[in-house]
């Protein structure tokens, strides 16, 4: 299966965006809320598959989401549909450490409008969810969040960083480094496979709403808007299988909810 690229923009619902700024924006806005950051197949123990064909069955056809090799995939195929010239770049993850791990997450840098751009559909709840300028350390709001890219004399990074609690909050850091096709399969193996992954460990579910975001965390569940926060936990595999469709629009058949609430040590029965 090649990529359909109506289909495509059916799945996150908008017409064909100009190739410009502003439908780079609309494009990474409209994917990030329509199409949810899911561990569900690696926490599982399966690898996703990396292929057109596996992308679009899963996340278009079947409306499934997936993680950053996943959609990003997928938002890379877009990028190619409309003409962008954009560069995929690694990351490390730091969600607030000094340092980053290995180079576990896959993101864009876009050239558009005379600037370089970094664009991001499948890193979650946390980060920016419009293009970020790259060639400078200023602080870029989005709506009631605060964001900058900070280049890192030690590391030879540029680090991602977003304010809460009254500080900057490390996210990810990056470079240029080309990016093969062989760096994202053993990638995307470690994130599945390495006892040490966050993701072949946790269930880690996000989607961006129109006032922020709601994340299902194991079995914290959490709504995000304008920098408050509102949890509550998961008291059952019922809770579980309602919140998955009501807040994430995912269907999962029998076994694979059994597997998981299994995997979160969630009983049967009703909320």
């Amino acid at each position: 299966m090649s990529f359909d690229f109506n289909a495509y923009l059916n799945r996150i619902g908008i017409a064909k965006p100009e190739a410009s700024l502003a439908g780079l924006s609309q494009l990474q806005q409209a994917q990030l809320g329509a199409i949810p950051f899911e561990n569900i197949n690696p926490l599982l123990g399966l690898v996703p598959e990396l292929e057109t064909a596996a992308l679009m069955d899963k996340m278009v056809a079947k409306r499934r989401g997936g993680y950053c090799f996943e959609l990003n995939g997928l938002f890379g195929q877009a990028l190619d549909e409309l003409g962008f010239a954009y560069q995929p770049i690694m990351a490390r993850v730091r969600m607030g450490r000094n340092e980053g791990g290995p180079r576990l997450h896959l993101a864009f840098i876009v050239e558009t409008e005379g600037d370089s751009w970094l664009v991001d559909a499948g890193f979650g709840g946390p980060s920016h969810y419009l293009p970020l300028r790259l060639n400078t350390e200023q602080a870029q709001s989005q709506d009631h969040n605060r964001f900058r890219l900070r280049q890192e004399p030690e590391s030879g990074e540029t680090v991602l960083e977003r304010w809460q609690n009254g500080e900057w909050f490390a996210l990810y850091s990056f470079d240029r480094s080309k990016v093969q096709r062989c760096d994202l399969e053993a990638a995307n193996l470690v994130c599945t496979t390495w006892d040490q992954s966050l993701l072949s460990q946790n269930l880690l579910i996000c989607r961006n709403t129109a006032e922020g975001w709601v994340q299902l965390f194991n079995t914290n569940f959490s709504k995000y808007r304008a920098g408050e926060q509102v949890s509550h936990s998961v008291a059952s595999q019922t809770h579980l299988s309602d919140l998955l469709g009501e807040q994430f629009g995912i269907e999962i058949n029998n076994e694979q909810l059994n597997r998981l609430a299994e995997r979160l040590a969630l009983s049967r029965g009703t909320q």
